[in-house]
């Protein structure tokens, strides 16, 4: 692996700074953190499958998950507050170049029928999300050790408020978005 932390210091702000035509480096558009959640949905009530799902996230982010509580009670979906809801991880720094390093290179070339990761999942500020809807596809997830299949949502946030920025960004750092047709 060539050192996705590197390749964005040396290659991708110069590119950035040309095409942005923006002056001062500090501007310049950067990844801030990468957070990966799981929902649990209707495995929320088995206290191991919530403990496996933290497990399995733990291991492909290379930092302990927190399982999330809900805030308030819902009963239309059965939740109390105080239940356990999901998982979730936020990356920083090297660890956040390591994943998203690892996402682009091994992980999501293994996907079937891959096409590139869809174009739409901008929020208007600047942060992207998309889905994964299998862990199997990462490298450190043992089939037989995992209850339940599950996916997971990947956020990526970035310093910057425009959408257009922060696809060049990304774009720029590999990130394989789908061919526009």
């Amino acid at each position: 692996m060539f050192g996705l932390k590197q390749f964005y210091q040396n290659e991708v702000r110069a590119k950035l700074a040309q095409e942005l035509d923006i002056k001062n480096p500090m501007l310049l558009p950067k990844l801030e953190k990468i957070v990966i959640s799981v929902g649990a949905g209707a495995h929320a009530k088995d206290m191991k499958i919530m403990q496996n799902i933290a497990q399995t996230i733990s291991l492909i982010a290379g930092q302990k998950a927190v399982i999330t509580k809900a805030k308030k009670s819902v009963a239309g979906f059965k939740i109390r507050e105080g239940m356990a809801v999901g998982a979730k991880v936020t990356l920083r720094n090297k660890r956040m170049y390591n994943f998203l390093e690892k996402l682009i290179v091994i992980s999501l070339p293994r996907v079937k029928d891959f096409r590139g990761i869809s174009r739409n999942g901008f929020d208007g500020r600047g942060n992207y999300t998309f889905g994964i809807n299998e862990q199997l596809i990462f490298p450190e997830v043992v089939y037989d050790d995992i209850m339940v299949s599950h996916g997971m949502n990947i956020t990526m946030v970035t310093s910057t408020d425009s959408d257009k920025e922060a696809f060049k960004l990304l774009e720029l750092l590999g990130l394989p978005f789908a061919k526009v047709r």
